[in-house]
């Protein structure tokens, strides 16, 4: 069932608006400090959410169709740029999850890389024209180790996101 080379089968990749999930918020969060894999997150909490959004420098970013097409856009470019395996994607109106084949690459690199063609065809279509990233800090980078997990990651990215979109959202 596990693959036997030191390097997984495919990345899951996600990351998110910035400002749209903040420490305190309802649904939970995690930092730097707890951020292991199967921990519980931080429970709501209203006296640090109320701090985390004082801090923010600027309004939080949604993802309108214009901009989902173009950050769409820009992960299968960057994909067909640089030879990686693209096996499911989709954007959402706060966050993207990609599928990536292991293209022999630490992930880093794909989160990099996805977050800054994202930003530059989103600059390029007019869709965004701040000087500061849309993205919030860092990300998921997800090692998916066997097939089974490959499939799980592609179906939980293309099946288990919600509904589809509509175009005026």
């Amino acid at each position: 069932m596990w693959n036997d080379t030191e390097e997984p089968l495919a990345f899951l990749i996600s990351f998110r608006t910035y400002g749209t999930w903040l420490h305190g918020d309802e649904r939970g969060s995690i930092d730097r400090f707890n951020n292991i894999y199967g921990e519980p997150l931080y429970p709501p909490d209203r006296a640090r959410r109320e701090l985390t959004t004082g801090l923010m420098r600027w309004s939080p970013v949604r993802l309108d169709a214009v901009r989902r097409s173009a950050v769409q856009n820009a992960i299968v470019e960057v994909c067909r740029f640089r030879g990686w395996c693209l096996l499911a994607s989709n954007v959402r109106t706060n966050h993207v999850h990609a599928v990536v084949a292991n293209p022999g690459i630490h992930p880093k690199r794909i989160l990099n890389a996805f977050k800054s063609y994202a930003t530059r065809k989103m600059r390029k279509t007019g869709c965004w024209n701040e000087t500061h990233s849309p993205w919030s800090d860092k990300g998921s980078k997800r090692r998916l180790w066997n097939t089974e997990s490959v499939e799980r990651a592609i179906d939980y990215v293309t099946n288990c996101q919600g509904d589809e979109l509509p175009d005026w959202l």
